[in-house]
């Protein structure tokens, strides 16, 4: 092996270590996953998970995340341009306490350049996935459905395609059927950390939805959740089992193991989604979480699933 292969399988590893350190309601380059697919989705989720970080930084100010997410775009495009052993350091972001701090930039860079190259990856869903991260810095409510489903398509969607094509799939009916699944999932994590994104200062739940339910924000100011914003939430969860049930045939078009990893992931968002509407959508008393009986559950499901 040459110490070029070396290299890269260190910054590999790198990004595996990052992926496997950090809790998520969904597996992440799992071993569910064929062995060959799992270097590429731990680069792409590494580039992804710190940039949300430097999004959410809220120890920085906004314009200094904003200049570490260009800074981040920046150093993306770059090491496309010239190649691993080109790619200039001036442009790194600046050092932050976020997941950053656990794998090296240049290494990162070198494992996701060459995935991108590798599995003929569209840049412009990097692109789509930044420009959400930017919108996490300055945007704190969203008007309408329209508004909160564009701000996923960027935010969560890319994930999915990319995931699809790292398993040589271009298929435009997956793409769409992917894309639900990724916007549920997406949706059932706002609803899950309504009561934490509230005390950070941000609701995703559109506002013509909570004036419908005649929801006061006065209330959750007074740390009551009313009857009005259960009804808020409840009529979100439904909107979001609708998509989870059009993610379904994504789960159903691919085949092998990472049929396995799909099902497994739809079930366990479906789960935490039953969770927060077995709590009558009081978020505020506890965040929904999976336990291990909900995991044995997810499981349990995944194995027993039929075609549709």
């Amino acid at each position: 092996m040459s110490s070029t292969d070396v290299e890269l399988a260190s910054a590999y590893d790198a990004c595996s270590r990052l992926a496997r350190a950090h809790y998520e309601n969904f597996p992440v380059a799992s071993w569910l996953l064929p062995r060959p697919m799992r270097p590429h989705v731990a680069a792409v989720y590494a580039f992804a998970r710190i940039a949300d970080d430097f999004a959410d930084e809220g120890v920085a100010a906004p314009d200094e995340r904003l200049q570490r997410l260009d800074a981040w775009g920046a150093c993306l495009h770059d090491s496309l341009a010239g190649g691993w052993r080109a790619w200039p350091r001036p442009r790194e972001p600046a050092p932050s306490a976020c997941a950053v701090a656990a794998v090296d930039q240049r290494a990162l860079f070198l494992a996701l350049s060459n995935t991108i190259k590798t599995c003929r990856l569209p840049v412009a869903l990097f692109d789509d996935l930044l420009s959400a991260f930017r919108q996490d810095v300055h945007t704190r409510r969203y008007e309408n459905w329209d508004q909160l489903l564009d701000y996923c398509r960027r935010s969560a969607n890319p994930v999915g395609r990319l995931v699809l094509r790292i398993a040589g799939h271009r298929d435009a009916a997956l793409d769409r059927s992917s894309d639900c699944l990724c916007t549920a999932l997406q949706l059932t994590n706002f609803w899950q950390d309504f009561a934490r994104d509230y005390g950070a200062g941000r609701i995703y739940l559109p506002a013509e939805d909570c004036a419908a339910a005649g929801a006061s924000e006065a209330d959750l100011q007074a740390g009551r959740l009313t009857p009005a914003w259960r009804a808020a939430l409840g009529r979100a969860c439904r909107r979001t089992r609708e998509l989870f049930a059009c993610g379904r045939g994504v789960c159903d078009g691919v085949e092998g193991r990472l049929a396995l990893e799909l099902r497994l992931t739809w079930h366990g968002g479906l789960r935490i989604l039953e969770r927060i509407e077995q709590s009558g959508y009081d978020v505020f008393a506890a965040r929904p979480v999976l336990g291990p009986r909900d995991g044995l559950v997810s499981l349990w499901r995944t194995l027993a699933w039929r075609r549709r």
